[in-house]
């Protein structure tokens, strides 16, 4: 499938983001957390897009959504990403992916013969775990690496548990081992998504090759004080849980600049939670990452002493609960040079850079040969309504990423993947 004779229309593939932003956007951002019915809808319109086109659509044991087109081979490409977002996200971030991908199938239709070999898009279930804080979702469970015990235990803001939520979309977790007999032929796995930070604007360049996706440690804090009145209670003798979380969350912003990593303290949540009252109890959210293995477990050792250095010294009394870790992911060397050569083509360098921020790919990366190409992100901003990206940038973006697939076809044809 080499050459340039391709019916590959990057301008079809912001129409569809376009008209995707219309359905399930507006002026506070995008409207599709997973698991409820915005999110549906978008998934309905979909379906909708893939109409027409001699591809088989189905959901998965975990509410992936898959669409197949055949090829002469039973061995599988995949592309994709997916269409959940944060709330008030931007109208970029997954649905590139998942746009790009239908019109790479609509191209390949359009050609009139079976590609060399199948050809799946995937709207993978619940990437962002924006909901119940368990990221990727739907492809590590295609991947086998979910902790049902964990996932068990998982409830959103409102209380709602985990495998309820599910169970009412069809999912079960007891099910969820079927969903890996999908990824057994599957041989390559490529990926276009927004940069999500500011690194390809600085350097002036609109697309990059990533090399892999960091490692991320998630944990819940809980520190135990005691709650009392606000106005009675000496300084001296309170034992203020937020006061112990505060001095935390100073201390990870400088165990991850040692470390060159970066650390945060995304949610906080005090007890009794009422402007009279000394907080009792804080509970909050750590994540770390670093491409580097080592560099992670330090800043996560680094992170445990300074959380039990705090409570110590605030009187309180602290515990660790794991929401999720994932280990650095570099992608495969064959599939990050035919994105190179790809993104040479479309705009003449071969730039690359780690992921910060985690992909469906980084899950995939774990068994199977993945690449990605990047887009440049305005002002580096991505989960925000603010998110954007130059519409020459995500042409170049998805022309690069056409071409890596389409070397991908031929390294999975030929038998070198």
């Amino acid at each position: 499938m080499d050459g340039d004779d391709r019916a590959y229309r990057p301008e079809r593939v912001v129409e569809l983001l376009r008209e995707l932003d219309r359905r399930t956007g507006g002026p506070g951002g995008s409207r599709r957390l997973a698991w409820t019915p915005e999110w549906l809808a978008a998934r309905a319109w979909f379906r909708e897009a893939l109409a027409g086109l001699p591809v088989t659509v189905d959901q998965d044991e975990a509410g992936n959504l898959w669409a197949v087109l055949p090829g002469a081979r039973p061995e599988t490409v995949v592309v994709g990403s997916h269409l959940d977002s944060v709330p008030s996200g931007g109208w970029l971030d997954g649905a590139l992916g998942v746009m790009a991908g239908v019109e790479f199938l609509r191209s390949l239709a359009a050609a009139g013969i079976p590609p060399a070999c199948t050809v799946a898009l995937v709207d993978w279930a619940d990437e962002e775990g924006a909901r119940f804080s368990r990221s990727l979702f739907g492809s590590a469970a295609a991947m086998g690496t979910l902790d049902l015990d964990v996932l068990r235990t998982l409830r959103d803001r409102t209380g709602e548990a985990l495998p309820d939520v599910l169970a009412a979309h069809g999912v079960r977790l007891d099910n969820l081992d079927a969903c890996r007999a999908r990824v057994a032929d599957v041989k390559a796995y490529v990926e276009v998504h927004i940069e999500q930070g500011p690194v390809l604007e600085e350097r002036g360049l609109g697309i990059g090759v990533v090399t892999g996706t960091v490692g991320i440690e998630r944990e819940r804090l809980v520190l135990t004080g005691q709650a009392a009145h606000a106005g009675t209670t000496p300084m001296r003798l309170r034992r203020d849980s937020f006061a112990a979380a505060a001095r935390f969350a100073l201390a990870v912003a400088e165990v991850a600049r040692a470390h060159d990593g970066v650390g945060t303290v995304g949610w906080v949540e005090c007890k009794p939670g009422v402007v009279t009252a000394v907080p009792g109890e804080t509970r909050l959210t750590l994540d770390l990452r670093h491409i580097d293995p080592a560099a992670l477990a330090s800043m996560l050792a680094g992170a445990r002493a300074a959380a039990a250095e705090a409570a110590a010294a605030e009187g309180c009394e602290v515990a660790w609960e794991q929401i999720w870790s994932i280990p650095p992911m570099p992608f495969h060397p064959a599939l990050v040079e035919a994105a190179a050569d790809a993104v040479e083509a479309v705009e003449g360098h071969r730039f690359s850079l780690p992921s910060g921020a985690l992909h469906d790919a980084s899950e995939m990366a774990r068994a199977i040969p993945t690449a990605m190409v990047f887009s440049s992100s305005t002002n580096g901003l991505s989960h925000t309504k603010e998110e954007d990206t130059p519409t020459g940038h995500l042409a170049m973006a998805v022309d690069a990423f056409d071409r890596t697939v389409r070397r991908a076809i031929d390294l999975v044809a030929s038998g070198a993947l």
